[in-house]
């Protein structure tokens, strides 16, 4: 058993009362409590996102005054620069920008710095180089910027204004930016908007611009329609790993139909490189066309990635598409030798009980693939990880955390250590000096060891309930795809299906028999499981329990219910 698992308590009350007002069943009553929907009018709007249901943009804090300025240099016929991120979020968000803004008339060029030689965020010499090459007086980084305290201050002492657009941690005191537009200002941060990365705020202030273009009486905001531009609100909402609730849930629903809608250019030829023929969901987004966005800005800068999505000649598009799908084969292999030779030194010294944060750093690593290095460690050790890698004096790396363990939290007290840092409770940024990196794993380990529970390092496997398998039906399963879409803090459901045993021997599955397949049987009814990555674990044996992903599978024409195995125990 590789998990702890916790089965949700039945909550009788609050789920018949969601069965009788919505007129659903009792399982989907429970996982709509589960995830904290009890009252039935937010479980009605929460099975039917509608962009209706979006929030007055106005009341994400000090984005008006981002508004009143972005108009003024429009009106002003004044040049602007976008500084933003070279992740997909960054990306994206760019891209709407650029998409909204060049056609209403704003003079307006982007910059994505390269991760290699001017690193991540608004750094100095990163912006100076943007400024070097579009000499502007108005910079609007996105992405970045709620840390950069001395390089807003140095861009303010050159009569630059800046308009910081991001969803990041934000530095106290925060930096001097003529508008922090922030949904993590204050105590509390934005109340509806904390879960919004920076496609989805570059999304609120297209609508914020639009709405007091049209209050001026500006005839193309009065025309100008947003929604097509919600594939890109997708993509960098999906990719960026932010919970898909709220207004990510109403973004990312209608997203999701722009991109099946394969409208975009860029879109069309990532989807046909990346060979998928059928619908686009979280999935797809997340593990076939975000990598190869993300792909060039991992291993030089993005500039790529931006261009295919700006992109309206096919032709075009289909060539950058397949530039960037190259790129990920070799941000791929690189990937896997780094993460081989981390894996095997950790196992060679892991010591279970002391070693609660594992920090490895290399020289020559390659900076743009340890973010991802340190999640595959994360999945095989289940411990707070950072990966560091570097050519310099300096060693740049990434961070992936477990619940209960605030990575960036712990960073800001490893501040002496660190020559700058940011991120995430659970992912986060830093650069380090190589003579630092011994002293900085023993602090996390220190400070791991204070908040951390031993138990916590197993992880959770939460279910939504325990059932048989006569209660899976292919008419509940479809009900159960009204959740839909799933992702963070709103995960497939996972049930607990106990007291199974084989109808016939497991098989093992793939190229390598990496997968197995069993046929497990439950009262006279049998069921297909499929374990992915399961064929070189221990099988169960007699009676034993499942947790599972229940899934309907067509095939040839014909549906049938399919388990996918999270993990197994023996039966009581």
């Amino acid at each position: 058993m590789k998990y702890r698992w916790q089965v949700a308590p039945a909550q009788p009350l609050p789920a018949s009362q969601l069965e009788a007002s919505l007129r659903i069943s009792p399982l989907l009553a429970q996982c709509l409590v589960n995830r904290g929907l009890r009252n039935p009018a937010q479980a009605a709007d929460f099975l039917n996102p509608r962009l209706k249901q979006l929030a007055d943009p106005a009341r994400i804090p000090n984005l008006p005054a981002a508004v009143e300025r972005l108009w003024r240099a429009r009106d002003a016929d004044e040049p602007v620069a976008i500084f933003g991120d070279y992740d997909v979020d960054g990306v994206t968000a760019t891209a709407l920008l650029l998409e909204v803004l060049r056609p209403l008339g704003w003079r307006i060029e982007p910059y994505l710095p390269h991760r290699l030689d001017e690193g991540y965020g608004l750094t100095r010499d990163a912006v100076a180089n943007c400024l070097q090459r579009y000499p502007v007086k108005l910079l609007l980084a996105v992405d970045c910027g709620s840390t950069a305290v001395e390089t807003i201050a140095w861009l303010n002492s050159q009569g630059v204004d800046v308009i910081v657009l991001d969803h990041h941690q934000v530095a106290h005191p925060p930096p001097a930016a003529r508008a922090l537009v922030n949904p993590q200002l204050g105590p509390t941060g934005a109340v509806g908007f904390r879960e919004l990365c920076s496609v989805g705020l570059a999304f609120k202030l297209a609508h914020g611009l639009l709405k007091h273009g049209r209050n001026r009486g500006h005839p193309g905001a009065a025309r100008f329609d947003l929604k097509p531009l919600l594939d890109l609100v997708a993509l960098g909402t999906i990719a960026d790993l932010v919970p898909l609730t709220g207004e990510n849930r109403r973004l990312v629903t209608a997203g999701l139909q722009c991109l099946n809608a394969r409208a975009r250019p860029g879109v069309r030829a990532l989807i046909e490189v990346a060979g998928i023929t059928g619908d686009i969901r979280p999935y797809e987004v997340g593990f076939l066309l975000a990598p190869r966005l993300n792909a060039a800005g991992r291993l030089e800068d993005a500039t790529e990635a931006l261009d295919l999505l700006l992109a309206t000649d096919p032709a075009r598009a289909l060539a950058l598409a397949r530039s960037l799908d190259a790129r990920n084969t070799e941000r791929q292999n690189l990937e896997r030798g780094i993460a081989e030779e981390v894996i095997g030194a950790v196992r060679a010294r892991f010591d279970p009980a002391n070693d609660y944060v594992i920090v490895e750093g290399q020289l020559l690593w390659h900076v743009g693939v340890v973010g991802i290095v340190a999640s595959r460690v994360l999945q095989e050790f289940y411990r707070p990880t950072i990966i560091l890698g570097g050519d310099g004096h300096e060693w740049r790396g990434s961070g992936r955390s477990i619940e209960g363990f605030d990575l960036a939290a712990a960073l800001r007290r490893c501040d002496d250590l660190l020559v700058r840092h940011g991120g995430h409770a659970m992912a986060a940024g830093l650069t380090v000096r190589p003579d630092q990196v011994n002293a900085l794993r023993q602090r996390l380990n220190q400070l791991a060891r204070q908040t951390l529970k031993p138990e916590q390092l197993q992880p959770l496997l939460r279910l939504d309930a325990a059932v048989s398998l006569d209660a899976l039906t292919e008419a509940g399963l479809d009900e159960i795809e009204r959740l839909q879409p799933f992702g963070q803090e709103n995960p497939p459901v996972q049930l607990l299906v106990a007291g199974l045993t084989h109808r016939r021997a497991p098989q093992k599955l793939g190229r390598e028999e990496q997968h197995a397949k069993f046929w497990v049987s439950q009262g006279g009814r049998m069921v297909e499981a499929v374990w992915w990555g399961g064929g070189g674990k221990p099988w169960p044996e007699g009676r034993f329990d499942l947790a599972v992903v229940p899934q309907v599978r067509e095939f040839r024409g014909q549906r049938r219910l399919q388990l996918r195995v999270l993990d197994w125990r023996p039966g009581a």
